[in-house]
């Protein structure tokens, strides 16, 4: 991307370089303390996460195979979703 140099850790990301799945948890998502991760949902259902920012989001009627192009750190509710990936 044009202006972007430095180390390519540091460089902005387009595209995910890995995937872990994930389950609900008052824990923070492993890996987010700096950034936080985009969602796949693999069966839908409602989420509730905490966003990169600190605030709560509740996201409901997701469709099955659909990707959540937010930052989050937590999923702290699930209700009927399954297969969830945290996108790195």
């Amino acid at each position: 991307m044009k202006g972007v140099q430095g180390n390519e850790a540091a460089q902005v990301r387009v595209f995910a370089h890995d995937a872990v799945a994930i389950s609900q948890s008052a824990n923070r998502i492993a890996g987010t303390e700096d950034r936080g991760v985009c969602l796949y949902v693999g069966t839908g259902g409602s989420i509730t996460v905490t966003m990169e920012s600190g605030s709560s989001a509740t996201f409901t009627n997701i469709p099955d195979g659909t990707f959540l192009p937010i930052l989050v750190t937590h999923l702290t509710n699930v209700t009927g979703a399954a297969n969830i990936l945290a996108l790195y």
